[in-house]
């Protein structure tokens, strides 16, 4: 019978876990996050010294690999973070803060910090490429959740709720944003700045891409209020695909999300999409390759 991923050593050996990370931050070698030297390093030894401690002899500073990470200044052990990390990385439609809390054995308000560090880890970096092109297909639709105030009496639409708009390329990744409104004046820009030109573009009816559509090569509109969900290539249910897992989490799981951090979770569940081709171990190493300089120090709210 084979293992629990679980029962792997840096999964609950501190000493084990150090190492874990080490070999995935500093697989370039290890360098002081103080100063940047890569020389006159040389690991703290002894009864008295903590786990993973270093010093630099250029700087005279000590350092761990924490530094500089989502888990500097955190009192968490690094095997738990690891737990975590997994934990988040592989649950499909996510994990609450209240089951990292009984899990971890850690404080609910610990909990709670800990997970949106790590979802802020999931948040693309650095430049961010175009997606579409030639002979390509991106979905685009929007999808509604949460409750900004009750409803007034008589009232119609979706003015009460959080509006999220996503993008998806068939075959490739999924792209999605926390908007204020759903008009072609928010839209546009966010298609012009993300999507290629002779992309073909596929939508639903909703008014506002009509116009949308016309600044690409082809737009395939899929045409719901008459049952039509597929015509030959057009339909856009690779994107609702996404929003139903997407949904699933947000109200199974999570329940409640205030619009502040609604961008957060979206960032999770794009993750989970765009790496869906990796295996779970796969996945949490992309989130621990990725925690230097994605620091949170909000309080919980």
């Amino acid at each position: 019978m084979k293992k629990s991923i679980l029962d792997e050593k840096h999964f609950y050996n501190e000493k084990a876990a150090f190492a874990y990370v080490e070999s995935i931050i500093w697989k370039d070698g290890k360098n002081c996050p103080h100063c940047g030297g890569f020389e006159k390093l040389y690991e703290i030894k002894g009864k008295s010294a903590r786990t993973g401690l270093n010093k630099c002899g250029g700087c005279k500073k000590q350092f761990t690999v924490r530094i500089g990470t989502i888990f500097e200044d955190s009192h968490i052990p690094l095997h738990k973070w690891l737990q975590a990390i997994f934990l988040l990385s592989s649950s499909k439609k996510g994990i609450s803060s209240h089951q990292l809390h009984r899990t971890l054995q850690i404080t609910y308000k610990s909990a709670w910090f800990l997970s949106h560090r790590i979802r802020e880890v999931m948040k693309p970096s650095g430049e961010i490429e175009m997606m579409g092109g030639e002979g390509k297909i991106i979905e685009a639709d929007e999808t509604y959740i949460g409750n900004k105030g009750k409803q007034a009496r008589g009232a119609r639409g979706w003015g009460h709720k959080e509006k999220v708009f996503s993008l998806v390329e068939r075959g490739g990744k999924v792209r999605s944003h926390h908007v204020q409104l759903t008009n072609v004046k928010t839209l546009l820009p966010i298609l012009q700045n993300s999507v290629k030109k002779e992309t073909i573009l596929m939508t639903d009816e909703a008014r506002q891409y009509k116009k949308i559509g016309a600044e690409f090569k082809q737009h395939g509109v899929v045409v719901h209020s008459r049952k039509e969900y597929v015509r030959g290539n057009v339909h856009t249910n690779t994107i609702e695909g996404f929003f139903s897992i997407f949904k699933r989490g947000m109200k199974g799981v999570y329940q409640h999300c205030k619009n502040n951090h609604l961008h957060r979770y979206l960032c999770e569940f794009d993750f989970r999409y765009n790496t869906k081709d990796n295996t779970d171990s796969e996945r949490a190493d992309v989130v621990l390759a990725g925690v230097r300089g994605k620091r949170l120090t909000y309080k919980i709210s």
